[in-house]
C-alpha cells in the first residue's frame, strides 16, 4: 500500500510514460528558459520576448505546409523566422528613429497574422491549435532530444558570455568603452532567446512558450538579488510550474500547456504579494528591525 502523498505527486509520472516525457521536457525547458528569462528581465526586454515568440509562427507554419507536423521542419522554420525578425527589428531600430520595442511590436503583429493565415491554408482548426498552444503530453523522444540539446547549448553559451552579458545589463557603455564586443554579445543572446522559444514551441506552442521563460524570471526578482541566485530561483520555479501544471491537467482533465502557465502565474502573483524583496508585504508590512 502506497502513501497518499506519493499517489498524488509521483504516481502519474511512474505509471504513464507520456507523463514522464512531459516532466523531463519541463525540466529541460526550465534549465534553458530560467536563466535566459532572468537576463531578459534585467535587460528590460520582457515584452520583446513575447514579440519574438510570435515571430516564430510564420516559419513554423511554412514548415507545417511543407512537411506537416514534423518537428525538425517546423523547428528550423521557426528558428529562421525568429532570428530574421530579431535582426530586422534591430536594423530598423538602428537605422530609423523608431525604438527597438516598437519595431519588435510591428514585426510581431505581421508575423502573427502571416502565421495564422499560412496554417489555415492547409491545416484544420486542430492543427492551428497545436501550433498556437502546443501539446506537451504528446512530446516524443525526438522532441526531448531537441529540447535537451537546446538547454545544454544555452547553459554552455551563457557560461562563456556570462561576464560581458552581465556588464551589458547594468552598464552597456562601459562594455563598449573597453571593447567588450557588446554587439556580438547582444546578437548571441538574441539567438539563445530564439532557440529557447523554439524549444518551448513544440511543448507549449508559440503563444505559451514565452510564459515559462518570463513568469518564473519575474517572480524570482522578489526572492533573490544576485544574478546567479535569480537564475536558480527562476529555474526552480519553472520546473515546479511544469510539475504542478502537469498534475493539475492530469487530475482535472485540463489542457496541459495553459495549466503549466497558469501555475507559473500563481507563483508570480504569490511572489508579488509576499516575496522577500520589493513585494507588497515587504512594502506595506515591513518586519521590525532590532537595533544592535
Amino acid at each position: 500500500m502506497t502513501h497518499p502523498v506519493y499517489d498524488l505527486l509521483f504516481a502519474p509520472f511512474v505509471d504513464f510514460a507520456f507523463m514522464r516525457r512531459a516532466l523531463v521536457a519541463c525540466l529541460a525547458l526550465a534549465l534553458g528558459c530560467g536563466p535566459v528569462g532572468i537576463f531578459l528581465v534585467l535587460r528590460r526586454m520582457s515584452l520583446m520576448a513575447d514579440a519574438m515568440s510570435h515571430a516564430l509562427l510564420p516559419g513554423a507554419a511554412l514548415g507545417f505546409l511543407v512537411a506537416g507536423l514534423w518537428l525538425p521542419a517546423m523547428s528550423l522554420g521557426g528558428f529562421l523566422a525568429g532570428l530574421a525578425v530579431a535582426v530586422l527589428a534591430g536594423l530598423v531600430a538602428r537605422l530609423t528613429p523608431l525604438r527597438e520595442d516598437a519595431s519588435f511590436a510591428g514585426f510581431y503583429l505581421i508575423s502573427l497574422a502571416a502565421g495564422v493565415l499560412l496554417v489555415s491554408l492547409r491545416g484544420s482548426n486542430v492543427d492551428l491549435l497545436h501550433v498556437l498552444f502546443g501539446t506537451i503530453l504528446a512530446v516524443d523522444d525526438q522532441s526531448l532530444v531537441l529540447v535537451a540539446t537546446i538547454a545544454s547549448v544555452t547553459l554552455v553559451v551563457l557560461a562563456a558570455i556570462y561576464r560581458p552579458l552581465v556588464a551589458e545589463c547594468f552598464d552597456p557603455s562601459f562594455l563598449r568603452a573597453v571593447g567588450g564586443g557588446g554587439g556580438w554579445v547582444h546578437l548571441g543572446f538574441l539567438v539563445l532567446v530564439v532557440l529557447n522559444l523554439v524549444a518551448g514551441f513544440q511543448a507549449l506552442g508559440t503563444l505559451m512558450s514565452v510564459g515559462l521563460m518570463m513568469l518564473p524570471a519575474a517572480a524570482a526578482r522578489f526572492w533573490a538579488r544576485e544574478v546567479w541566485s535569480l537564475a536558480a530561483v527562476a529555474t526552480t520555479t519553472a520546473f515546479l510550474s511544469g510539475w504542478v501544471g502537469l498534475l493539475l491537467s492530469f487530475y482535472a482533465n485540463l489542457p496541459s500547456g495553459p495549466a503549466i502557465i497558469l501555475v507559473a502565474g500563481v507563483f508570480y502573483l504569490a511572489s508579488v504579494a509576499g516575496g522577500r524583496h520589493g513585494s507588497l508585504r515587504a512594502r506595506f508590512f515591513p518586519g521590525r528591525h532590532r537595533e544592535a
